[in-house]
């Protein structure tokens, strides 16, 4: 179970220039396979939350008892520092509170705020709004008042180069470093060209988040590639949840065409398999200790 160890531990750890790659979850099952790999830290992807629990694209339709739901579930069973990503705070400056109280007790790490207007959308889908930059530094300013402890980190992200181009937006990214934010996340740079330009202005100074999309605005580069940009948190959100479908297509067309998992078998987990994966044996022997 994460824990406020955690918390601090993912704090000293964003000090070094090693890059920290964090795999998207979108569940506890996912996080829990995530942590069985050897990551050190996870990213609850908003919009993998959209895909897997509504069903429906990144465009503003989920909420924050919803995240934080989500959130509670992984942090419960995994003991991985999480970067939460937390939209727009979902509303105001106030909502921005809540948002962030919640967030810190159900075990973030650190929570990502974004300046887009709403509706808000996936920073790689086109027709994003940005609000004023008083404004979104009053939102990060009342989520740095909002926490409890300073070791649950605060993460702010502009999406402004789609919507007021690069110049524009690492002027609100120094905007939001001077509000006292522990990250900064410019989402959708369209180049290397540009992920240099970033980490030449602010990498020296704080921790930049570089948003891989298999598909997106960025170019995809491998954790390597953006260290040595000077990037030192990778994100890889959607990539598992797009994994997931395609496992699933193959899986259910399968199933469809020959009526019998058998041509799948090689490629699924039996009984014993998954009940190994999440750990039910430990579970039952912990279960006779009350008997």
């Amino acid at each position: 179970m994460a824990d406020k160890n955690t918390q601090a531990s993912f704090k000293a750890r964003l000090a070094s220039k090693d890059i920290v790659l964090a795999p998207g979850v979108y569940d506890a099952l996912s996080a829990l396979v995530a942590e069985q790999a050897g990551f050190e830290a996870l990213y609850l992807s908003g919009a993998s939350i959209a895909y897997t629990r509504l069903g429906r694209s990144d465009v503003g339709l989920t909420t924050y008892t919803e995240v934080e739901d989500t959130l509670a579930r992984i942090c419960e069973r995994v003991n991985l520092p999480v970067i939460v990503d937390a939209d727009t705070g979902f509303g105001n400056a106030l909502n921005t509170q809540r948002t962030v109280r919640g967030f810190e007790r159900a075990g973030a790490a650190m929570i990502q705020i974004e300046d887009q207007g709403f509706p808000k959308r996936c920073g790689h889908l086109d027709g994003k709004t940005v609000v004023p930059v008083k404004e979104m530094c009053g939102k990060l300013q009342a989520a740095l008042d909002a926490r409890a402890s300073s070791d649950t980190l605060i993460l702010a992200r502009t999406d402004a180069v789609a919507v007021e181009g690069l110049d524009a937006a690492l002027d609100r990214a120094e905007a939001y470093l001077d509000c006292g934010v522990d990250a900064l996340f410019i989402e959708a740079l369209r180049s290397p060209e540009q992920m240099d330009a970033a980490c030449r202005r602010l990498g020296d100074r704080i921790p930049l988040l570089a948003n891989m999309v298999e598909g997106g605005k960025t170019p995809v580069q491998d954790a390597g590639a953006l260290q040595a940009h000077g990037f030192r948190i990778a994100i890889f959100p959607g990539g598992t949840a797009r994994a997931v479908v395609h496992l699933l297509q193959g899986y259910y067309a399968s199933l469809k065409s020959h009526r019998t998992t058998e041509p799948w078998r090689d490629r699924m987990l039996d009984f014993d398999g998954l009940n190994a994966v999440i750990g039910t044996p430990e579970l039952m022997a912990q279960g006779k200790r009350y008997e």
